[in-house]
């Protein structure tokens, strides 16, 4: 069954060496990368796990860009068609964030924005971000954000799915919010949320089947399985690793496809 990884990135030095990680190599036993990893390693790990599409993500922060829209296109470039584009943007830019969100729409074909709210200490809901999200709505491209603790060395309070997703979708009814990393510890709110506003949407991004909470997993074998994506955090996780235990999860054949493609299909156009 083809997959979709919704939430990826193919990392650059400045990204995979950063010192916030330190906590994130401290668990997966990663070290630093010597040289920078050839995207033929990150179709290979793709391919292992009949991975057929990853969104590969820009990422832009207060200190500048760890990984740049171009930087995305050139992998994209190299990816032997699995990889598509995810947008980057500098919040403290509004207008030029606009404009460069529309150059890698319209230009490079991406296919969504993705801001990490931990990374700019700025919760979703703060003004920097609200150009963006008319941009994305303008754009028919969904908006993809983390939810829940930060696993890297900086604060949790944005990730919390209440008030700040919630009133992201009230303020923009028509964005389509994919919220990856689960929401843990505040997944039951993830799961209201995602059920109260019909554009909100969960990834696994960050997690193996095995440690998807339960309440998660209950959502998705029931109503939430329209509302619920397949990601992996690559290379944080290998997407093998991210599926070795899904069969525990005992999905029926329908809400296995939804979960792992169908639903990331439909959402972004692909």
């Amino acid at each position: 069954m083809p997959v979709i990884d919704a939430w990826m990135q193919h990392p650059t030095l400045r990204h995979s060496n950063h010192e916030m990680f330190e906590s994130l190599r401290r668990w997966t036993g990663r070290g630093l990368l010597e040289e920078p990893l050839p995207v033929k390693a990150t179709v290979a790990a793709m391919a292992a796990a009949d991975v057929e599409i990853g969104l590969s993500a820009a990422w832009y922060g207060p200190q500048g860009p760890l990984i740049t829209n171009d930087e995305v296109a050139e992998f994209v470039a190299q990816s032997e068609g699995r990889l598509r584009g995810v947008a980057g943007a500098d919040l403290t830019r509004p207008v030029q964030a606009v404009r460069e969100l529309r150059r890698a729409v319209d230009e490079l074909g991406f296919v969504a924005l993705r801001i990490v709210p931990w990374l700019w200490q700025l919760p979703p809901t703060d003004r920097l971000y609200y150009p963006l999200y008319a941009a994305c709505v303008d754009l028919g491209v969904p908006f993809c954000t983390q939810v829940g603790h930060t696993g890297p060395l900086r604060p949790s309070e944005t990730g919390r799915p209440i008030p700040y997703i919630d009133q992201v979708a009230l303020d923009f009814p028509e964005l389509t919010i994919v919220c990856g990393h689960i929401g843990y510890p505040w997944t039951t709110e993830m799961i209201a949320v995602a059920d109260k506003h019909a554009n909100v949407c969960i990834d696994t991004s960050a997690y193996t089947a095995r440690r998807y909470p339960s309440e998660l997993v209950d959502y998705l074998r029931g109503r939430g399985r329209r509302k619920v994506l397949f990601g992996t955090n690559y290379p944080m996780i290998t997407p093998g690793q991210a599926l070795e235990h899904l069969s525990e999860l005992r999905l029926d054949e329908e809400t296995t496809e939804l979960f792992l493609s169908g639903n990331a299909r439909r959402i972004f156009n692909l």
